[in-house]
């Protein structure tokens, strides 16, 4: 038996009365949509849409510490036809001449009164504006002054336990800051903003912004910080040498044991790299001298960077003090 061709089944489905009283209702559904949506386009209403500002024609020799451009919340009102082309629409945006808005001694300013008369000059002449968030503007600007900084972390970073962290890394870890001289005077360091990072114990990555005032800029204005982590462990490094201060001339002080053991907690891939060196020990003659006894004290009074909770395992040793020969 033959097939029929699929152009058959089509007409049957388009000429048949159920398929008609289906387009039918459809015709009308879509016609009655269109007058609803014309309907709905045609009333007032209010929202809020966003328009971009940014300062052009800014002179060589002339850097802006505040942002180029921002970003103004206007509130406006009109038919929504009016409205729907305003929601759409991208890279609304507004110039600023800088010259006309310089006012002197690194500051600039655009009014209320002059930033809505621009904010309209964009707009329909149907729409009304009701508010505008900034209601004005400011940037800052120097011509050139300059100070480069260290950069710092702030904020939380723990890891897990019994894991510490042994160092910080920066990428870059300075940064140049452009202010008034007043401002660059008192800016010796530039923090991050706040981080908040915990329980972790592999090297951890970050890259995060910086923080500063809206009349400083930073560049770069985002960095990256390691922060690598090591297992924490007790240890001891023994044959630490005890070394004399303030010994007048011609004088000598020796211990017993001239050499003495350290007990502390650090990270397990920093104690690999300890020398006995790395510590100092001290003994005062001048403190044995104002009080004289058969022993003397001792103190640690240098520790590497990364060690924890370092003791003696004695304080007190027998001492003789020599003439120098």
């Amino acid at each position: 038996m033959a097939k029929r061709p699929l152009s058959v089944y089509v007409r049957r489905f388009l000429f048949n009365s159920t398929s008609k009283q289906v387009f039918i209702f459809l015709f009308f559904l879509l016609l009655s949509g269109i007058f609803w949506l014309i309907l709905t386009l045609n009333e007032t209403y209010e929202r809020e849409i966003k328009v971009t500002i940014q300062i052009k024609g800014i002179p060589q020799n002339v850097v802006l510490t505040s942002k180029e451009s921002d970003t103004l919340r206007v509130t406006v009102r009109d038919k929504g036809w009016v409205l729907a082309s305003y929601l759409y629409e991208e890279n609304r945006n507004i110039n600023i001449p800088y010259k006309n808005y310089d006012r002197g001694n690194g500051v600039g300013m655009v009014s209320s009164s002059d930033l809505k008369r621009l904010v309209i000059q964009q707009m329909e002449l149907s729409t009304h504006v009701s508010t505008i968030k900034p209601d004005r503007i400011e940037f800052f600007y120097n011509n050139g002054e300059r100070k480069r900084v260290p950069v710092r972390w702030t904020g939380r970073a723990i890891p897990a336990h019994l894991y510490f962290i042994s160092h910080v890394q920066y990428w870059p870890d300075s940064v140049d800051v452009y202010t008034s001289n007043e401002k660059l005077d008192s800016i010796n360091v530039v923090l991050t903003e706040p981080l908040n990072y915990v329980g972790f114990r592999d090297t951890l990555m970050v890259s995060t912004k910086l923080a500063h005032p809206k009349d400083v800029k930073v560049v770069p204005e985002q960095i990256r910080i390691g922060f690598f982590t090591d297992v924490l462990t007790e240890e001891s490094l023994d044959g630490v040498p005890i070394k004399a201060i303030n010994m007048p001339e011609g004088k000598v002080l020796r211990t017993f044991p001239a050499k003495v053991k350290v007990n502390f907690v650090t990270g397990v891939t920093q104690f690999r790299t300890l020398r006995p060196e790395d510590f100092q020990i001290i003994a005062d003659y001048r403190e044995i001298m104002q009080n004289p006894s058969d022993k003397c004290n001792i103190y640690l009074q240098t520790i590497p960077q990364g060690i924890s909770r370092a003791t003696l395992e004695v304080k007190q040793v027998d001492y003789l003090i020599e003439e120098e020969q």
